[in-house]
């Protein structure tokens, strides 16, 4: 039997019930950062220290975190289904739960670069210091991508929601593009989901159940909603 292909969208809302911050919650800070001071390339012309140590704070954050029910419920649908996972998260939750199938949109934490060369990927667990040189020789810098730069990885993503079987997003306000627009690459007749505590607008997608209810909550209603489609 063929399994349906189940694309999900994750963002930050699926992270912050294993407690890691969002941004967008309250008042644009990061980890009491501003993010145009940490996340952005100028930030890191600017002050490559200051960059660094954020992120090296974060990548002891997503150390310590563990994954949830989400991570776990949305794993578990491998079990039914042909399941890819396109998280904007840099976190690894999902792997650590069990996705098999997951696409980074943002890059990743535990992952570091050539901040000339962004095909010089190496892994990283611990922190990044100043004078950490690739082998080209240029500086070592979060493999993430941050605000005003492009984001390689959604051309990867595009076909994935357009022969999608079953489309659903989980825990993001659909507000960061690209990433936001995937929604629109989705077949109209395909059926779409979107489980979040507060659901965006969306009017003008077909075909489409709302769950509004945190991810922990929301991702059992969508699991038993999938298990109908079988």
């Amino acid at each position: 039997m063929i399994r349906k292909k189940v694309v999900v969208l994750t963002g930050a809302g699926i992270s912050a019930e294993s407690g890691l911050k969002t941004f967008r919650d309250s008042d644009g800070l990061w980890e009491g950062y501003d993010i145009e001071d940490v996340a952005t390339p100028m930030a890191w012309r600017r002050n490559p220290q200051l960059v660094l140590d954020f992120y090296n704070y974060r990548r002891k954050n997503v150390l310590d975190a563990i994954p949830n029910a989400a991570h776990y419920g949305l794993a578990e649908l491998e079990n039914d289904f042909d399941v890819t996972i396109i998280t904007q998260n840099i976190d690894d939750l999902h792997e650590r739960a069990g996705s098999t199938k997951v696409l980074h949109l943002h890059g990743e934490i535990f992952k570091m670069r050539s901040e000339l060369d962004e095909e010089l990927i190496y892994e990283i667990k611990g922190d990044i210091k100043l004078g950490d040189k690739a082998e080209d020789g240029a500086q070592l810098r979060p493999h993430i991508v941050w605000f005003h730069e492009a984001v390689p990885m959604i051309e990867v993503a595009v076909p994935l929601v357009h022969n999608a079987d079953v489309f659903a997003v989980v825990g993001t306000s659909l507000v960061v593009y690209p990433a936001a627009g995937l929604v629109n690459y989705a077949q109209h007749q395909v059926p779409k989901f979107i489980v979040d505590k507060k659901i965006p607008y969306t009017s003008s997608v077909y075909n489409l159940t709302t769950i509004e209810k945190p991810a922990t909550e929301g991702v059992k209603e969508l699991t038993l909603l999938l298990k109908n489609l079988l």
